[in-house]
Protein backbone atom coordinates (compact mmCIF):
# COMPACT_ATOMS: atom_id res chain seq x y z
CA UNK A 1 0.00 0.00 0.00
CA UNK A 2 0.99 3.63 -0.33
CA UNK A 3 1.88 5.55 2.82
CA UNK A 4 3.62 8.79 3.64
CA UNK A 5 6.75 8.34 5.74
CA UNK A 6 8.67 10.83 7.84
CA UNK A 7 12.29 9.89 8.53
CA UNK A 8 13.16 13.02 10.50
CA UNK A 9 11.56 16.28 11.55
CA UNK A 10 11.81 19.19 9.15
CA UNK A 11 10.12 20.77 6.16
CA UNK A 12 7.25 19.34 4.11
CA UNK A 13 9.81 17.85 1.73
CA UNK A 14 10.47 15.26 4.45
CA UNK A 15 7.00 13.78 3.88
CA UNK A 16 7.85 10.98 1.46
CA UNK A 17 5.37 8.80 -0.43
CA UNK A 18 6.43 5.15 -0.22
CA UNK A 19 5.23 1.56 -0.62
CA UNK A 20 4.85 -0.38 2.64
CA UNK A 21 3.11 -3.54 3.80
CA UNK A 22 -0.60 -3.44 4.64
CA UNK A 23 -0.75 -3.65 8.46
CA UNK A 24 -1.89 -6.85 10.16
CA UNK A 25 -4.77 -6.35 12.58
CA UNK A 26 -5.05 -7.50 16.18
CA UNK A 27 -8.10 -9.32 17.56
CA UNK A 28 -9.69 -6.07 18.75
CA UNK A 29 -8.95 -4.10 15.58
CA UNK A 30 -10.40 -3.58 12.15
CA UNK A 31 -8.62 -2.80 8.90
CA UNK A 32 -9.90 0.39 7.31
CA UNK A 33 -9.42 1.30 3.66
CA UNK A 34 -8.94 5.01 4.13
CA UNK A 35 -10.97 7.50 2.12
CA UNK A 36 -10.17 10.80 3.85
CA UNK A 37 -7.69 12.09 6.42
CA UNK A 38 -7.96 15.25 8.52
CA UNK A 39 -4.82 17.30 9.14
CA UNK A 40 -4.38 18.91 12.57
CA UNK A 41 -1.90 21.38 14.07
CA UNK A 42 -0.34 18.50 16.02
CA UNK A 43 0.50 16.83 12.69
CA UNK A 44 2.41 19.92 11.64
CA UNK A 45 4.15 20.29 15.00
CA UNK A 46 5.29 16.65 14.89
CA UNK A 47 6.52 16.95 11.32
CA UNK A 48 8.63 20.06 11.90
CA UNK A 49 9.74 19.74 15.54
CA UNK A 50 11.98 16.87 16.63
CA UNK A 51 10.99 17.33 20.28
CA UNK A 52 7.31 16.86 19.50
CA UNK A 53 8.07 13.98 17.13
CA UNK A 54 10.04 12.17 19.84
CA UNK A 55 7.35 12.97 22.45
CA UNK A 56 4.80 11.20 20.26
CA UNK A 57 6.87 8.40 18.72
CA UNK A 58 9.97 8.04 20.96
CA UNK A 59 12.84 6.70 18.84
CA UNK A 60 10.73 5.08 16.11
CA UNK A 61 11.81 6.20 12.62
CA UNK A 62 10.50 6.41 10.03
CA UNK A 63 7.00 7.17 11.26
CA UNK A 64 3.60 7.43 9.60
CA UNK A 65 1.91 10.55 10.95
CA UNK A 66 -1.80 11.18 11.38
CA UNK A 67 -4.71 10.08 13.54
CA UNK A 68 -7.95 11.20 11.86
CA UNK A 69 -9.51 8.86 9.32
CA UNK A 70 -12.69 7.89 7.57
CA UNK A 71 -13.13 4.95 5.28
CA UNK A 72 -14.50 1.44 4.79
CA UNK A 73 -13.87 -1.65 6.91
CA UNK A 74 -12.24 -4.43 4.89
CA UNK A 75 -11.25 -6.87 7.65
CA UNK A 76 -12.46 -7.47 11.20
CA UNK A 77 -10.57 -8.89 14.19
CA UNK A 78 -12.06 -11.99 15.80
CA UNK A 79 -13.06 -10.13 19.00
CA UNK A 80 -14.82 -7.29 17.19
CA UNK A 81 -18.62 -7.36 17.25
CA UNK A 82 -19.56 -3.75 16.45
CA UNK A 83 -18.38 -3.67 12.84
CA UNK A 84 -18.36 -5.81 9.70
CA UNK A 85 -16.66 -5.60 6.33
CA UNK A 86 -18.22 -2.89 4.22
CA UNK A 87 -19.12 -0.61 7.13
CA UNK A 88 -18.28 3.05 6.64
CA UNK A 89 -16.48 4.30 9.75
CA UNK A 90 -14.55 7.25 11.13
CA UNK A 91 -12.44 7.99 14.18
CA UNK A 92 -9.33 9.32 15.85
CA UNK A 93 -6.99 6.33 15.96
CA UNK A 94 -4.59 5.70 18.85
CA UNK A 95 -4.23 9.22 20.14
CA UNK A 96 -2.12 9.80 22.21
CA UNK A 97 0.07 7.33 20.34
CA UNK A 98 0.77 6.09 16.85
CA UNK A 99 -2.29 6.29 14.59
CA UNK A 100 -0.43 5.75 11.29
CA UNK A 101 -3.23 7.49 9.40
CA UNK A 102 -1.26 8.73 6.38
CA UNK A 103 -1.79 5.45 4.56
CA UNK A 104 -4.18 3.65 2.24
CA UNK A 105 -4.98 1.15 5.02
CA UNK A 106 -5.04 1.67 8.78
CA UNK A 107 -5.29 -0.93 11.54
CA UNK A 108 -7.61 0.72 14.06
CA UNK A 109 -8.92 -0.41 17.46
CA UNK A 110 -12.66 -0.90 17.06
CA UNK A 111 -13.16 1.15 20.24
CA UNK A 112 -11.78 4.21 18.46
CA UNK A 113 -14.31 4.12 15.61
CA UNK A 114 -17.98 4.80 14.98
CA UNK A 115 -20.27 4.27 12.02
CA UNK A 116 -20.62 7.26 9.72
CA UNK A 117 -24.25 8.43 9.86
CA UNK A 118 -26.31 8.39 6.68
CA UNK A 119 -25.90 11.55 4.64
CA UNK A 120 -22.47 12.37 6.05
CA UNK A 121 -19.57 12.28 3.58
CA UNK A 122 -16.18 10.71 4.23
CA UNK A 123 -14.72 14.22 4.21
CA UNK A 124 -17.18 15.57 6.77
CA UNK A 125 -16.68 12.58 9.04
CA UNK A 126 -12.89 12.86 8.94
CA UNK A 127 -13.14 16.58 9.66
CA UNK A 128 -14.69 15.99 13.09
CA UNK A 129 -12.50 13.32 14.74
CA UNK A 130 -9.63 14.95 16.70
CA UNK A 131 -10.97 18.51 16.57
CA UNK A 132 -14.53 17.76 17.65
CA UNK A 133 -13.32 15.18 20.17
CA UNK A 134 -11.02 17.78 21.71
CA UNK A 135 -13.87 20.28 22.00
CA UNK A 136 -16.29 17.73 23.43
CA UNK A 137 -13.92 16.24 25.99
CA UNK A 138 -12.57 19.62 27.12
CA UNK A 139 -16.02 21.19 27.51
CA UNK A 140 -17.60 18.20 29.26
CA UNK A 141 -14.78 16.56 31.24
CA UNK A 142 -12.93 19.70 32.35
CA UNK A 143 -15.37 22.54 31.74
CA UNK A 144 -18.42 20.54 32.83
CA UNK A 145 -20.45 22.98 30.74
CA UNK A 146 -24.14 23.09 31.56
CA UNK A 147 -27.20 25.04 30.50
CA UNK A 148 -26.80 28.75 31.10
CA UNK A 149 -23.01 28.79 31.41
CA UNK A 150 -21.18 31.62 29.66
CA UNK A 151 -18.50 30.05 27.49
CA UNK A 152 -15.76 31.98 25.67
CA UNK A 153 -14.13 30.21 22.74
CA UNK A 154 -10.93 31.64 21.26
CA UNK A 155 -9.96 30.90 17.64
CA UNK A 156 -13.64 30.18 17.10
CA UNK A 157 -13.36 29.79 13.34
CA UNK A 158 -10.61 27.17 13.54
CA UNK A 159 -10.72 23.39 13.62
CA UNK A 160 -11.42 22.92 17.32
CA UNK A 161 -13.13 26.28 17.74
CA UNK A 162 -15.86 25.89 15.14
CA UNK A 163 -16.78 22.50 16.59
CA UNK A 164 -16.61 23.88 20.14
CA UNK A 165 -19.20 26.57 19.39
CA UNK A 166 -21.68 23.98 18.19
CA UNK A 167 -20.99 21.57 21.04
CA UNK A 168 -21.25 24.31 23.68
CA UNK A 169 -24.60 25.36 22.21
CA UNK A 170 -25.72 21.72 22.26
CA UNK A 171 -24.84 21.67 25.97
CA UNK A 172 -27.03 24.74 26.53
CA UNK A 173 -24.36 27.41 26.97
CA UNK A 174 -24.33 31.08 26.02
CA UNK A 175 -21.40 31.18 23.62
CA UNK A 176 -19.03 34.02 22.75
CA UNK A 177 -16.53 33.36 19.97
CA UNK A 178 -13.41 35.30 19.01
CA UNK A 179 -11.95 35.52 15.52
CA UNK A 180 -10.95 38.16 12.99
CA UNK A 181 -13.70 40.37 11.57
CA UNK A 182 -13.72 38.52 8.25
CA UNK A 183 -14.91 35.34 9.99
CA UNK A 184 -17.60 37.06 12.09
CA UNK A 185 -20.52 35.85 9.98
CA UNK A 186 -19.15 32.31 9.94
CA UNK A 187 -18.78 32.22 13.73
CA UNK A 188 -22.31 33.56 14.25
CA UNK A 189 -23.70 31.09 11.68
CA UNK A 190 -22.43 28.25 13.88
CA UNK A 191 -24.71 29.41 16.69
CA UNK A 192 -22.46 31.77 18.68
CA UNK A 193 -24.50 34.32 20.62
CA UNK A 194 -21.78 36.96 20.36
CA UNK A 195 -18.67 37.55 18.27
CA UNK A 196 -15.57 39.46 19.33
CA UNK A 197 -13.00 40.70 16.82
CA UNK A 198 -9.75 39.99 18.64
CA UNK A 199 -7.97 42.73 16.66
CA UNK A 200 -10.21 45.48 18.07
CA UNK A 201 -9.24 46.44 21.59
CA UNK A 202 -8.62 44.35 24.67
CA UNK A 203 -10.98 41.46 25.27
CA UNK A 204 -11.08 42.19 28.99
CA UNK A 205 -12.87 45.46 28.11
CA UNK A 206 -15.44 43.68 25.96
CA UNK A 207 -16.55 40.65 27.96
CA UNK A 208 -16.72 39.51 31.59
CA UNK A 209 -18.30 36.96 33.93
CA UNK A 210 -17.23 33.95 31.86
CA UNK A 211 -17.69 30.51 33.40
CA UNK A 212 -15.48 28.53 31.00
CA UNK A 213 -12.81 29.63 28.52
CA UNK A 214 -11.54 27.34 25.77
CA UNK A 215 -8.18 28.76 24.69
CA UNK A 216 -6.65 27.52 21.47
CA UNK A 217 -4.01 30.26 21.23
CA UNK A 218 -2.07 30.52 24.55
CA UNK A 219 0.45 33.28 25.27
CA UNK A 220 -1.09 36.73 25.78
CA UNK A 221 -4.56 35.37 24.98
CA UNK A 222 -4.32 32.97 27.90
CA UNK A 223 -3.39 35.81 30.26
CA UNK A 224 -6.31 37.92 29.06
CA UNK A 225 -8.63 34.94 29.47
CA UNK A 226 -7.80 34.90 33.16
CA UNK A 227 -9.03 38.51 33.38
CA UNK A 228 -12.50 37.75 31.98
CA UNK A 229 -13.30 34.46 33.72
CA UNK A 230 -15.25 34.47 36.99
CA UNK A 231 -13.56 33.73 40.28
CA UNK A 232 -13.63 29.93 40.59
CA UNK A 233 -14.11 29.71 36.83
CA UNK A 234 -12.35 27.34 34.44
CA UNK A 235 -9.78 28.10 31.73
CA UNK A 236 -8.79 25.25 29.42
CA UNK A 237 -5.71 25.76 27.24
CA UNK A 238 -4.96 23.47 24.31
CA UNK A 239 -1.73 24.42 22.50
CA UNK A 240 0.86 23.46 25.12
CA UNK A 241 1.22 22.00 28.57
CA UNK A 242 4.08 24.42 29.18
CA UNK A 243 1.97 27.16 30.78
CA UNK A 244 3.78 30.40 31.58
CA UNK A 245 4.41 31.15 35.27
CA UNK A 246 2.55 34.46 35.04
CA UNK A 247 -0.62 32.63 34.01
CA UNK A 248 -0.27 30.05 36.78
CA UNK A 249 0.22 32.80 39.36
CA UNK A 250 -2.76 34.81 38.14
CA UNK A 251 -4.97 31.69 38.15
CA UNK A 252 -3.95 30.91 41.72
CA UNK A 253 -4.69 34.46 42.86
CA UNK A 254 -8.19 34.33 41.40
CA UNK A 255 -8.85 30.71 42.35
CA UNK A 256 -9.34 29.86 38.69
CA UNK A 257 -9.00 26.24 37.56
CA UNK A 258 -6.41 26.54 34.77
CA UNK A 259 -5.69 23.29 32.93
CA UNK A 260 -3.92 22.10 29.81
CA UNK A 261 -6.00 19.47 28.03
CA UNK A 262 -4.90 16.77 25.61
CA UNK A 263 -7.56 14.73 23.88
CA UNK A 264 -7.54 10.90 23.88
CA UNK A 265 -9.27 8.25 21.79
CA UNK A 266 -12.44 7.09 23.57
CA UNK A 267 -15.41 5.03 22.40
CA UNK A 268 -17.95 7.22 24.19
CA UNK A 269 -16.57 10.37 22.56
CA UNK A 270 -16.59 9.18 18.96
CA UNK A 271 -20.06 7.70 19.39
CA UNK A 272 -21.29 11.03 20.73
CA UNK A 273 -19.73 12.84 17.76
CA UNK A 274 -21.54 10.42 15.44
CA UNK A 275 -24.82 11.19 17.22
CA UNK A 276 -24.24 14.94 16.90
CA UNK A 277 -23.57 14.52 13.18
CA UNK A 278 -26.65 12.37 12.73
CA UNK A 279 -28.91 14.86 14.51
CA UNK A 280 -27.37 17.85 12.67
CA UNK A 281 -26.24 19.36 15.98
CA UNK A 282 -22.71 19.35 14.54
CA UNK A 283 -21.76 20.39 11.02
CA UNK A 284 -18.05 20.43 10.20
CA UNK A 285 -16.73 23.05 7.81
CA UNK A 286 -14.15 21.99 5.25
CA UNK A 287 -11.64 24.71 4.44
CA UNK A 288 -9.82 22.94 1.62
CA UNK A 289 -9.23 19.47 0.20
CA UNK A 290 -6.03 17.98 -1.17
CA UNK A 291 -5.04 14.72 -2.85
CA UNK A 292 -2.78 12.21 -1.08
CA UNK A 293 0.19 13.29 -3.20
CA UNK A 294 -0.38 16.87 -2.01
CA UNK A 295 0.16 16.13 1.68
CA UNK A 296 2.94 18.72 1.81
CA UNK A 297 0.57 21.39 0.51
CA UNK A 298 -2.01 20.37 3.12
CA UNK A 299 0.59 20.79 5.88
CA UNK A 300 1.61 24.17 4.48
CA UNK A 301 -2.01 25.34 4.52
CA UNK A 302 -2.51 24.28 8.15
CA UNK A 303 0.80 25.95 9.01
CA UNK A 304 -0.56 29.35 7.94
CA UNK A 305 -2.76 29.44 11.05
CA UNK A 306 -5.55 30.91 8.92
CA UNK A 307 -7.59 27.80 8.28
CA UNK A 308 -11.35 28.19 8.68
CA UNK A 309 -12.63 24.79 9.75
CA UNK A 310 -10.61 21.78 8.62
CA UNK A 311 -8.12 20.72 5.95
CA UNK A 312 -8.82 17.31 4.39
CA UNK A 313 -6.63 14.95 2.37
CA UNK A 314 -8.40 12.40 0.17
CA UNK A 315 -6.92 9.09 -0.92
Amino acid sequence: MKAILLNEAGGVENLQLAEVEIPAIKNDEVLVKVASISINPVDVKARRNDGVLSWLFAEERPVILGWDISGEVTEVGKDVTDFKSGDKVFGMVNFFGNGKAYAEYVAAPAEHLALIPAGISFQEAAATTLAASTAYQALTEIGKVKKGDRVLIHAASGGVGHHAIQIAKYLGAYVIGTSSAKNRDFVLSLGADEHIDYTKGDIEDLVKDIDVVLDGIAGETLLKSLDVVKDNGIVITLPSGDIQDEALEKAAQRNVDLQFYLVSSKKETIQTIAHLLETKALKPHIHQEFSFSEMGKAHTEVETGRVVGKVIVNI
